[in-house]
């Protein structure tokens, strides 16, 4: 009588291997979710930050150039006081999204577009932009 001996008495089998998989996979369902609210929160974050910048530089503008309240400021005229190695120097304006800020008029603060905002809504709530939304 012959008897059969396993080689590889140490290995997983497929059903195992499957449930793990299954794991893995539900846990990144999870996962994923929390990282693109973060993700939206931190373009959220940089955006903020450039709109005070900005509203810096207009103020810094009014003061040297002695331009009045209401006084319209040119995207030029404000990019000549942002520091240029920042992002803000270079983007002719627009946030992360390619959207315009709304308002280069002196003493009054920029705004926020309405698509951007839009498109950060489900992760940063009308309070996260005070004051500069809406």
């Amino acid at each position: 009588m012959s008897t059969f001996h396993r080689k590889f008495t140490g290995a997983f089998t497929l059903v195992e291997i499957m449930i793990v998989v299954a794991i893995i996979a539900l846990l990144a369902a999870m996962a994923l979710p929390n990282f693109l609210r973060a993700r939206k929160r931190a373009q959220a974050t940089v955006i903020l930050s450039a709109l005070r910048a900005i509203d810096s530089a207009m103020d810094q503008y009014a003061l040297e150039t002695s331009k009045g309240a209401g006084a319209t400021v040119s995207w030029s005229d404000v990019r000549g006081y942002l520091k240029v190695s920042s992002g803000v120097y270079s983007s002719a304006g627009n946030d992360l999204f390619g959207s315009a800020y709304v308002g280069f008029t002196v003493d009054t603060i920029p705004r926020l577009n309405v698509t951007t905002f839009n498109r950060l809504s489900d992760a940063t709530p009308v309070e996260f932009w005070s004051p500069f939304y809406p």
